[in-house]
């Protein structure tokens, strides 16, 4: 398969390129130039649909000088404005925002409860847009993913990790229909997935992109979360599933009037 060949390289090449930063004496030194091979290899791949940031996501009721997420990388939609705030940093409406990703160099469980919780700060924010018809795959929110270069040995400690962080941090995953038709329409309250290049996967299972058969969700309808130990084929599905995100089609207005609401206009004048 022409696609796996292809993607298992990239996979290899990218664990091989993020040892060169590796002998800096920083830790910035070292995680900025892993986040930039990750953008790279989606501005080669991914459908100009999107385009590829850094920096923060608002809504209409940010305000100046809240603590809001750095996101490490934003897929957003190229027909909506961005904010410039200089030195390649910038501000995205929520409306505009496909998904948000996560870079990390080593995954720790530490790591992991802050992304869960940006992820969770992102999915709160407040979406102000008139739909008028979609087609195909629509995603039910902001999607957030994390993908590390190295991590714990196998997925199944993360995935003890993350039933520790829920409980930790009150994060609450919702119960799902055992179909899949339902569930895609179920959004998560953080991250949707997890990819650790040549280790393997996890990921909340409200994609249509799923891997697990119709009959497995029947039998045991609580599954919330699939993960996998793989060395290869992590690349692959991660691109694939961005790629159905931003694949649907539809026809989204944004609703300006919220992000006036702290605007004062106090010398309107009219006339005929």
């Amino acid at each position: 398969m022409m696609l796996k060949t292809h993607f298992d390289s990239v996979e290899k090449e990218l664990l091989v390129t993020a040892q060169r930063p590796a002998s800096s004496g920083h830790n910035l030194h070292k995680g900025t130039p892993r986040e930039a091979f990750i953008k790279e290899f989606l501005m080669g791949h991914l459908s100009e649909k999107v385009a590829i940031g850094t920096g923060e996501i608002i809504d209409a009721s940010s305000q100046p000088g809240d603590r809001r997420n750095q996101n490490d990388i934003v897929l957003y939609r190229r027909d909506y404005p961005k904010i410039d705030f200089g030195g390649g940093i910038s501000g995205f409406l929520v409306e505009s925002a496909v998904a948000t990703i996560e870079v990390k160099s080593v995954l720790t469980k530490e790591e992991l409860k802050k992304a869960f919780i940006s992820a969770s700060n992102t999915k709160s924010l407040n979406q102000n847009e008139h739909n008028a018809f979609r087609v195909g795959y629509s995603p039910p929110s902001v999607m957030s993913y994390l993908i590390a270069y190295a991590g714990p040995a196998s997925l199944n400690t993360v995935f003890e990790w993350k039933n520790e962080i829920l409980q930790e941090t009150g994060l609450v995953y919702p119960e799902m229909d055992p179909s899949v038709n339902q569930r895609v329409q179920i959004a998560s309250p953080a991250l949707d997935g997890i990819f650790i290049l040549g280790k393997g996967f996890m990921y909340f299972d409200n994609t249509p992109l799923g891997l697990l058969p119709d009959q497995a969700r029947q039998d045991n309808p609580r599954i919330k979360w699939v993960f996998c130990n793989s060395e290869e084929g992590n690349l692959l599905l991660f691109f694939m599933i961005l790629s159905q995100i931003v694949s649907g089609t539809s026809a989204t207005v944004l609703d300006p009037v919220p992000y006036l609401s702290g605007a004062s206009y106090q010398n309107v004048a009219w006339g005929t």
